[in-house]
């Protein structure tokens, strides 16, 4: 008899899976060594998250066969794969935020004891925290924690689970790039500890930081398979996207022009009643694009809001074309100051997932021409202008009638994308406009920023991506406890020098 050891953690045979008419996933093989971190890779739509739903439970194949060390198995839904060894980390993290952390990891065990322990399960906790060097508190609620260590009571729930592979999908997507370093460190730590780690990414530097061995995916296929070893960041996005990828963008030198935003001495308050945001004053000029850079959770979220008319402010001014816009509505600011946003939390704020893609299409002119007409909604048109912006950003689906919830996460955001720039807009609010895209599609939404700066627009590009902010930005805002503590010619700026002042250090630099 074969040893266990000697097999695969897991193995993917012809693993298909079809929605109507679509393949999803086309005959999918794919091989996983135990006590490996092994990457999965490809476009926004290339069948990435639809396969690790197929692995996790979430999904039945309609062909194929899933084998755990060699035996085949049928998993039939998460709790099946959960006593199979396997746990998974998705993307949109499953916690309930008003519940403490013991109580997240213990819910939904199966079976229950007939009394519950609190006190046992907030050791054995404390026992993988320590192991894994995690440091949480079991008793700490959820809506208290950064989201990097959100993420680690997720990989923690697993673990509690006694899970041997561990499923992650785009696991940096919500972290600041302070948190990323750790989640690498803890991934090898779980290799290390002989847990196999496959994972879903598009940023290449992770893979060949701590990857093991490489899968590339395309239209639902596997297109590629290489060790980490044998390739380069390069290759591997030739391998993503079947092209050259550009890592630098030509950014045309330009005079601005007259200021089209202003914030003058803004404070606002979080959804905690905190103050978020302190005397922040900045100006972007048309033709200019100034960035925002900061650890996640400095003001970044409340200064767009704020600007957007999501959040009124405590004290000071938001100024659109030289008018105080303080008491417009989100409509005026929008349809009269001419102003777009790309919001962070697609999902949550900038699309409505039970709507169709048109529908979402038209969401934020849906009474005006050619949306609408004497009050009454035009369907071809939403349908005629998704189609054309469909094609125009490359968003990967089956009909602009399905269901914008199950394109993936990249794709959602490229119609989010579009949306906002194809009004035409004199002030552009983008956050994490690249957060989720895959390397082609981020190249072609930096190559639409500096577009739209050509054009003469006055853009606030707000990141935690330093590499993302420095490629199209003239200038560079540093926060920090939400304050401004400088501000950088894009030019003189380097990851050392805006790293110093995301720590509250100061420049006398005036925005």
């Amino acid at each position: 008899m074969t040893p266990a050891s000697a097999h695969p953690a897991l193995r993917l045979q012809a693993i298909t899976k079809r929605f109507g008419d679509f393949a999803a996933l086309d005959g999918v093989d794919m091989s996983v060594s135990s006590g490996s971190i092994h990457a999965v890779l490809g476009e926004n739509g290339a069948g990435k998250t639809t396969l690790m739903n197929v692995i996790y439970g979430l999904y039945q194949p309609d062909a194929g066969v899933i084998s755990l060390h060699g035996r085949p198995v049928s998993v039939s839904n998460p709790k099946a794969a959960r006593s199979l060894g396997l746990g998974m980390i998705h993307q949109h993290l499953m916690l309930v935020d008003s519940l403490t952390v013991v109580e997240n990891v213990i819910l939904g065990l199966d079976p229950w004891a007939p009394t519950l322990s609190l006190k046992r399960h907030r050791e054995r906790i404390r026992a993988l925290s320590d192991e894994f060097s995690f440091d949480i508190d079991p008793d700490v609620e959820v809506w208290r924690l950064p989201m990097g260590m959100r993420q680690r009571v997720e990989i923690i729930k697993a673990l509690y689970n006694d899970a041997d592979i561990l499923i992650l999908d785009e696991p940096t997507s919500v972290l600041a790039p302070s948190e990323i370093g750790f989640l690498l460190e803890g991934l090898e730590r779980l290799r290390a500890a002989g847990k196999t780690v496959l994972f879903i990414t598009h940023k290449l530097d992770e893979v060949l930081a701590v990857g093991d061995r490489i899968t590339v995916m395309r239209q639902g296929r596997v297109s590629a398979e290489t060790a980490v070893a044998d390739t380069s960041a390069r290759e591997i996005a030739r391998m993503m996207v079947g092209r050259d990828v550009l890592f630098q963008f030509d950014k045309i030198r330009t005079e601005p022009g007259a200021v089209r935003l202003e914030t003058r001495n803004l404070s606002a308050t979080d959804n905690r009643g905190i103050r978020a945001l302190k005397d922040v004053s900045i100006q972007v000029r048309a033709g200019e694009i100034l960035g925002v850079a900061g650890v996640d959770g400095n003001g970044q979220a409340e200064l767009a809001e704020t600007i957007c008319g999501l959040r009124q402010p405590d004290a000071g001014e938001v100024v659109l074309n030289g008018v105080v816009a303080n008491d417009m509505s989100v409509a005026q600011r929008r349809h009269e100051a001419h102003l777009s946003f790309v919001p962070e939390d697609r999902q949550g704020v900038g699309l409505v997932l039970d709507f169709s893609v048109a529908e979402n299409a038209g969401l934020r002119d849906y009474s005006r021409k050619p949306f609408a007409r004497n009050g009454i909604l035009q369907r071809r048109a939403r349908q005629e202008t998704a189609k054309r912006w469909v094609d125009k950003y490359d968003v990967r689906l089956r009909s602009v009638d399905q269901a914008i919830r199950f394109l993936s996460g990249g794709n959602q955001q490229k119609l989010v994308f579009a949306r906002e720039v194809e009004c035409d807009p004199d002030i552009l609010v983008v956050m994490q406009p690249c957060k989720g895209l895959d390397v082609g599609a981020i190249q072609a939404v930096q190559d639409t920023v500096l577009a739209q700066r050509a054009a003469g627009k006055a853009i606030l590009y707000i990141s935690t991506e330093l590499d993302h902010l420095l490629d199209v930005c003239d200038r560079v805002a540093v926060m920090c406890a939400g304050r401004v503590t400088g501000v950088l010619d894009a030019a003189e700026a380097d990851p050392e020098r805006i790293g110093l002042l995301m720590t509250g250090s100061t420049e006398d630099t005036a925005a």
